[in-house]
């Protein structure tokens, strides 16, 4: 019976500690997200792409199709929003967070954009991995 119980303690333990962590991780990739949003906010694209994986395994999926990298992506962004009236004020909403390892996390949400003369919106899928200690995205598709 004092091993049963012991093993009930430490599998309680255990379940305890990956709640823990699971809710850490997800304060932490929240924080990413709302300093990507300050950055946008501020008209600083490169600023919000601090938060990107700073790599030619980098994949953003847009409206227009697939870039891969880091600098494509970066650039499509300047083209796309070349300046703070065209970036407008972003928001995220309807945040859902799925725990994939200790090194992946799937979020999924909605984004929208209020400017002067509309309000477009859509949602996204993002694949976010802890690299050096960091969360940052590695794969973005935005519709």
């Amino acid at each position: 019976m004092k091993q049963v119980t012991t093993l009930l303690i430490c599998i309680v333990q255990a379940l305890m500690a990956t709640a823990q962590a699971d809710n850490s991780d997800i304060k932490a990739i929240a924080l990413v997200l709302n300093k990507q949003a300050d950055e946008w906010n501020r008209g600083d694209i490169d600023g919000y792409m601090q938060s990107y994986w700073n790599s030619d395994s980098l994949v953003f999926i847009g409206s227009k199709g697939p870039v891969y990298g880091y600098k494509p992506t970066l650039e499509r962004y300047k083209t796309s929003y070349p300046d703070k009236e065209k970036m407008g004020k972003l928001d995220f909403s309807d945040l859902s967070f799925r725990r994939l390892s200790d090194e992946y996390y799937y979020v999924t949400g909605k984004w929208s954009l209020v400017r002067r003369d509309d309000n477009p919106n859509g949602y996204f899928t993002l694949l976010f991995r802890k690299i050096g200690g960091r969360w940052l995205i590695v794969a973005d598709h935005s519709s």
